[in-house]
């Protein structure tokens, strides 16, 4: 039996089929993936995601130390509660995971890790955070939901009025709001507009509830890989992981250089100047789902020469298509026509730039 979040309950009683993902029992769905996906797209959707981490670093060098730490430099974060996207590297450039860090004052950030990741995450962290004066927490009180969609302003005013102290409209993208009940932030996973909200455990009980009755919809694992394929964002352990750099999987932009030092810098330098590799998109031009994989070949039949693999693939329900991100080399570019090899048949696709559909992120 896998560890299990403080909705597991909920989950069940809602008819959520259970399964294990990076050691968690979570919602692969509640009866139907399209719907929850569509869901999302059109009105407002409600994820658990307590099974990520929380890591608070705090300490008169804190803000020195994620910046040798992360790739992405917390410097420019220069207001409380904004946030940036980054990556923890090790030497070799290749991405230990990817991140979000919040400054909460200048002294003190907030690290929110992924699921599987957060054992190795914690221990490098503390590893590297030996010459620092920092104290680095993992907040296993806290428990985590996501609130995504056109309609997540809207709900989130109507659910949790009494524990806001602004209205959440007025909140920037990557930008947080907290006070002692709650922690609000205008991020998310799925392109959508929305918010992720961290609070203490015993109390997402009666968030979850509250979000529901005001009209969200329960979304499960599943919809969450089709919505964040479709918003053209990567999954660690699929487009990234320890052997693939930032530069390799399409978040180089996440990379500050400027003049400081920074773990994975000196062999992301090197890479820059002979990439191989880059991350693009593929929309298939026949019936057919791309898979997590699969090889990518020219459209000629009698050219056996691969071009890349498909590092995440799936069907589509907004374009109702098939679509993938892939990992291809460098030479072919949006627009060209490839072959993807579907179960042994090689099946035509475009190549595009994701994302494969407009983002609808706050500004």
């Amino acid at each position: 039996m896998g560890r299990r979040t403080p909705l597991f309950e909920q989950h069940v009683a809602l008819g959520g089929m259970m399964v294990d993902f990076a050691g968690w029992e979570m919602p692969l769905n509640y009866g139907s993936q399209m719907r929850e996906h569509r869901a999302v797209r059109h009105q407002c959707g409600l994820f658990d995601v307590s099974h990520m981490g929380v890591v608070d670093v705090v300490g008169s060098e804190a803000e020195s130390f994620l910046r040798y730490l992360l790739a992405n430099d917390v410097a420019r974060l220069t207001r409380d509660g904004q946030a940036h996207y980054t990556v923890l590297l090790n030497p070799q450039g290749g991405v230990i995971d990817d991140l979000i860090v919040y400054r909460l004052t200048p002294s003190s950030f907030r690290i929110i890790v992924n699921a599987g990741c957060r054992d190795k995450d914690l221990s490098w962290m503390r590893q590297q955070a030996a010459a620092y004066a920092v104290v680095i927490t993992e907040r296993v009180d806290l428990a985590m939901l996501a609130l995504q969609g056109p309609a997540s302003v809207s709900v989130l005013a109507t659910a949790l009025a009494d524990w806001l102290d602004e209205a959440p409209g007025q909140l920037r993208s990557f930008n947080a709001l907290a006070n002692e009940q709650l922690f609000v932030a205008r991020t998310g996973y799925t392109g959508e507009d929305g918010f992720e909200l961290i609070l203490p455990a015993q109390k997402v009980g009666l968030a979850w509830e509250r979000l529901i009755a005001a009209g969200a919809a329960p979304i499960g694992l599943a919809a969450r890989d089709t919505l964040r394929l479709e918003a053209g964002l990567n999954l660690y352990g699929s487009e990234m992981d320890e052997e693939i750099t930032p530069l390799e999987s399409g978040i180089g932009w996440c990379v500050s250089w400027g003049e400081r030092n920074f773990i994975g810098r000196e062999a992301l330098q090197q890479q820059r100047h002979q990439l191989q590799w880059q991350r693009l998109g593929l929309i298939l031009q026949q019936r057919g789902v791309p898979r997590h994989h699969q090889k990518i070949y020219a459209p000629d039949l009698s050219n056996p020469f691969e071009l890349g693999i498909v590092t995440s693939g799936s069907y589509s329900p907004t374009l109702e298509q098939g679509i993938a991100l892939v990992r291809v080399r460098m030479g072919v570019t949006p627009g060209d026509e490839v072959a993807v090899d579907v179960r042994g048949k090689r099946l035509l696709a475009r190549v595009v730039r994701p994302p494969f559909i407009p983002s609808k992120r706050a500004p």
